[in-house]
């Protein structure tokens, strides 16, 4: 039976990979595999949004969805869930640090029926997490320690952007968080609810700050306040 994968792609100012972003996911389509993809672009100031728009033009699959002012990328991705209607939701960054090809792997493992939720890590069986700059690799393995640590799961990357959901334990999250503290917060939530997680190695290749990458000390910080907030 053919599965339907919903792929939110929170945007904001991603003009100079967002094209080539979809049409690698839509590339992953067959006929075991449909696609729903639900771009949300966050108020962006360049060209996303006419460029998803473009693209929605042509493949049926790709719906745009605007904010009218920046939220942040928690508030994109809540957007997004909304929209949803897939068998699964993913989600997956405009920046292309992913493969998307990893997501049909992820979609395998959920069909198996051994789990509810998948988290592809970076850090398993080394894939790619090696990469990037130290700060930001060691800050991830703190903040998953301490994510573990008020959860009781055993993530090697609770920080990642490929966490893949059933739609129906999706909808039981209650996701409230602007920005990038959605990450702990959805990893929090997921424990609590007593759901199968597994993580599966996925690959990436980081961008530096000058090709545009957002995340900085506050959110890390953010990150922290949240895995406390959210285990209680």
């Amino acid at each position: 039976m053919r599965r339907t994968l919903s792929v939110v792609v929170p945007c904001y100012n991603e003009e100079s990979s967002l094209k080539e972003c979809l049409k690698r996911l839509l590339s992953i389509a067959d006929e075991s595999l449909a696609l729903e993809v639900i771009v949300v672009d966050d108020c962006s100031g360049d060209q996303s949004a006419k460029i998803a728009l473009e693209m929605a033009a042509q493949n049926p699959s790709i719906l745009l969805v605007r904010h009218q002012v920046n939220r942040g990328k928690g508030a994109a991705l809540r957007t997004g869930f909304e929209k949803a209607t897939g068998d699964y939701v993913a989600i997956h960054d405009a920046d292309m640090e992913y493969d998307p090809a990893d997501l049909k792997k992820i979609a395998a493992v959920l069909d198996e029926g051994g789990c509810d939720v998948v988290f592809g890590s970076r850090f398993l069986e080394n894939k790619g997490g090696g990469k990037g700059y130290f700060v930001h690799r060691n800050a991830n393995r703190f903040l998953t320690f301490a994510s573990n640590l008020f959860t009781g799961l055993r993530l090697t990357d609770m920080e990642t952007c490929y966490k893949v959901f059933r739609l129906d334990v999706l909808r039981k999250l209650d996701l409230r968080e602007e920005r990038f503290g959605i990450e702990p917060e959805m990893t929090a939530k997921v424990a609590r609810l007593g759901v199968r997680v597994k993580e599966v190695p996925v690959s990436y290749n980081a961008r530096t700050y000058s090709e545009g990458k957002k995340i900085g000390l506050k959110d890390g910080f953010r990150a922290l306040y949240c895995i406390v907030k959210y285990a209680f």
